[in-house]
């Protein structure tokens, strides 16, 4: 999958996107993979990020067919794991952007206060565009700390029952519910409200 058509999957271009897409592209090539049709390359990702989105376009690793853990540290670190072996490769994001111009400088504060104008977006845009070229023009080694961990290799995905929460009647995956003394299971949102607000407060959460 090529850079534009990551952009279109997320919508935009942007430097985490750019980021994303370099860093599975890369795992791809270096773990000798396509790109995942089932759960045969695993992505833990340390960040919620647009870089994620580029991770699960290129490297097919998604949160539907449990492939991609996310484990949001707010680091811009991504390990690829190839499960038939257990072969791992680390990245942690070594890049750093030149400066912003006193122009995009001032954009950006703006920005941060809530200006929302044309002209504070276009720069913001045209400075995005900017990084992200620069991050897709950059060799490997100067935008990631390369590395080769042994890694335990996450448990596959695995297929559980449902069962109906005893107050609300939606249904929960099994392993998700909690199952009180009487056996009747109960769901995160309900035993939380059942929590703060006591047994006889209880009413149908607002999920």
């Amino acid at each position: 999958m090529d850079f534009p058509e990551v952009v279109r999957f997320h919508g935009h271009v942007c430097p985490g996107l750019a980021m994303g897409f370099r860093a599975a592209s890369l795992a791809v090539c270096e773990l000798a993979m396509q790109r995942a049709g089932d759960d045969e390359l695993i992505a833990i990702v340390e960040n919620a990020s647009c870089a994620v989105d580029a991770i699960q376009a290129v490297a097919g690793c998604t949160a539907g067919k449990g492939n991609l853990i996310l484990r949001d540290y707010g680091k811009q670190v991504y390990t690829f794991i190839r499960r038939g072996d257990g072969v791992a490769l680390r990245l942690a994001v070594r890049w750093m952007p030149a400066p912003d111009g006193p122009e995009a400088a001032s954009a950006w504060s703006r920005f941060e206060q809530g200006d929302r104008s044309a002209e504070v977006l276009q720069v913001i845009a045209e400075r995005k565009g900017q990084k992200a070229k620069a991050i897709l023009e950059a060799p490997d080694s100067e935008l990631f700390f390369i590395a080769r961990p042994v890694v335990p290799v996450p448990e596959p995905a695995r297929v559980h029952p449902t069962v109906s929460c005893s107050i609300c009647g939606e249904r929960v995956m099994k392993p998700r519910a909690k199952r009180g003394m009487d056996g009747a299971y109960t769901c995160v949102p309900c035993q939380q409200q059942r929590e703060t607000l006591g047994h006889s407060q209880l009413g149908v959460p607002q999920c």
